[in-house]
């Protein structure tokens, strides 16, 4: 890899799963402004198929497939798609995430829990299994992994205590894989955004009493939104990031310095 100080995806095929809104959606928007060819994944297709049309009418340098994470064949499928159109994928964006629980951690039914794992912990693990794969079949290749964790698997997650273990989680397998990878030339990090304003985040958002809780705490005194998260997912998948790996990346406008 030829270090360089330029922010650039040029040439580069990027792959992000929860494309479909929020800070996915951003990711997606803005990798391709940085040059990259975009491979969108989420559930449903059809809101790929609007994101991929807004980034890219002409389809050239986007692929839209439909993926659900915690199934293996699904995400074979994903990778053989993306290898067919654009002939590799060079960069892994693990963004999609789930909450569906709100409220005191031991009150979370074990659906809730299997679901919250299943999406946030064993979908990131087993995309990045299988990048990894494709990564190492083309030999000498590098490549980038960037997990979206949050600041809610770095410290106490009050309501959302099954969501930050899942996050922990993240960041732990960032660590390790990127301690196992390094001789490989694969560099994974992980992103760990404060409050963004995205409807996965809508029930902290719009609850006054939490919004400005978390406000008070912030020093730049608001709350995020989703291309502010981006532009660090690019620096990341590009070769300007190319002496950094295993490590968690916050974003959080001061929250975790109070």
């Amino acid at each position: 890899m030829t270090a360089t100080s330029k922010i650039s995806l040029d040439g580069k095929v990027v792959l992000i799963t929860g494309a479909s809104r929020g800070i996915g959606e951003a990711i997606a928007h803005a990798s391709f402004e940085a040059g990259a060819k975009v491979v969108l994944a989420s559930r449903k297709q059809p809101d790929l198929d609007r994101v991929a049309g807004e980034i890219d009418a002409s389809g050239e340098r986007v692929l839209a497939s439909a993926c659900h994470t915690g199934k293996a064949d699904n995400i074979a499928a994903l990778f053989d798609a993306a290898i067919e159109k654009f002939g590799q994928v060079d960069a892994l964006i693990n963004n999609a995430a789930t909450n569906p629980y709100f409220g005191p951690m031991i009150d979370c039914s074990d659906k809730a829990f299997d679901k919250t794992f299943e999406v946030n912990t064993r979908g990131y693990f087993f995309v990045a299994r299988e990048f990894i794969k494709r990564l190492r079949a083309r030999k000498g290749t590098s490549g980038s992994i960037v997990n979206v964790a949050s600041i809610a698997g770095m410290r106490a997650a009050p309501m959302q205590g099954v969501y930050g273990m899942t996050k922990a989680a993240v960041i732990s397998m960032t660590q390790t894989m990127a301690y196992e990878l390094g001789s490989s030339g694969i560099r994974v990090n992980a992103i760990c955004p404060g409050l963004v304003e995205t409807r996965f985040a809508a029930a902290l958002v719009s609850n006054p009493t939490i919004h400005d809780q978390v406000v008070g705490r912030t020093p730049l005194g608001r709350h995020g939104q989703p291309p502010e998260i981006a532009g660090a997912a690019v620096y990341l998948a590009s070769d300007a990031s190319s002496f950094m790996t295993g490590q968690a990346m916050v974003i959080d406008g001061g929250f975790t310095v109070n």
